[in-house]
């Protein structure tokens, strides 16, 4: 278990990480017996760095490692989660910097956004009674660890490896729609790089939003009204370069496009 400095220590280093766009050797390759709680404990301390430089506020929060091929890269058998925070969100047909990155990849998304408050133990059915609309949505990830060298620990303290978001032009409501077999198309330059459907996020994006609010729940946090939660990335990552513009549609709902200069 590392101690208090230690954690404040290596939060430093992955946020002067994030500020310089300079990427770090993996923490699993320099913190011995390194473990899930240390790892959220500097996901904490990181995140608490950016609320005081930037003046930006939590708005929300994005799932991670929701595909079973992705645990199985990981060797995990569970997802993992990170802070949404105000300076990382983008409205559709945003641009972007690609030197504002170390090393960006877009993942298609379904994003949810909360009538209410959601405190768990909750079920799916809660999910859809708290959901005002789900958006399509572009996560930008990107990685403080030098080459994505990543395992699961240094995921996590890296608030899951977030960089931006971007939100659709259409908001829909998700009783309305079977988000599991709902499909989603990416392309890049004109030319579709991905393809997916809502089941490869747990079986079904609810799903993800059940696990993120009980397992915050058990934290003693709460998934407040208005936040946004992205629910998990619906086919594999796309690299990205400057000059680089990315679409991605969703079946029946509306599409989110990205540009990088």
């Amino acid at each position: 278990m590392l101690s208090q400095q230690e954690i404040e220590q290596y939060g430093e280093t992955l946020y002067n990480a994030l500020r310089t766009c300079i990427a770090i050797d993996p923490l699993t390759d320099v913190i011995p017996d390194f473990n899930i709680k240390d790892a959220y404990q500097i996901q904490r301390d990181m995140v608490q760095r950016r609320l005081a430089e930037e003046g930006s506020k939590i708005i929300g929060w994005k799932i991670g490692v929701t595909s079973e091929a992705v645990q199985t890269m990981l060797n995990v058998g569970q997802p993992d989660f990170g802070h949404l925070l105000s300076t990382m969100v983008h409205g559709d047909r945003a641009i972007l910097k690609r030197d504002d990155f170390i090393q960006p990849r877009a993942e298609g998304e379904i994003a949810f956004l909360l009538s209410k408050d959601l405190k768990g133990p909750v079920n799916a059915a809660d999910v859809f009674l708290a959901t005002e609309y789900i958006a399509p949505c572009f996560e930008i990830v990107d990685s403080r660890i030098r080459d994505w060298k990543i395992k699961i620990e240094d995921t996590i303290a890296d608030n899951a490896s977030s960089g931006a978001f971007v939100i659709g032009d259409k908001f829909m409501d998700p009783r309305d729609l079977n988000l599991s077999t709902i499909g989603m198309v990416i392309e890049k330059n004109g030319e579709v790089v991905g393809t997916g459907a809502g089941a490869a996020t747990l079986g079904h994006p609810v799903n993800a939003v059940v696990w993120l609010a009980n397992t915050l729940s058990s934290l003693g946090i709460e998934l407040e009204k208005g936040c946004i939660i992205l629910s998990g990335a619906l086919s594999a990552l796309v690299p990205i370069e400057a000059g680089d513009s990315l679409r991605m549609s969703l079946g029946g709902v509306g599409s989110a496009s990205v540009k990088f200069t």
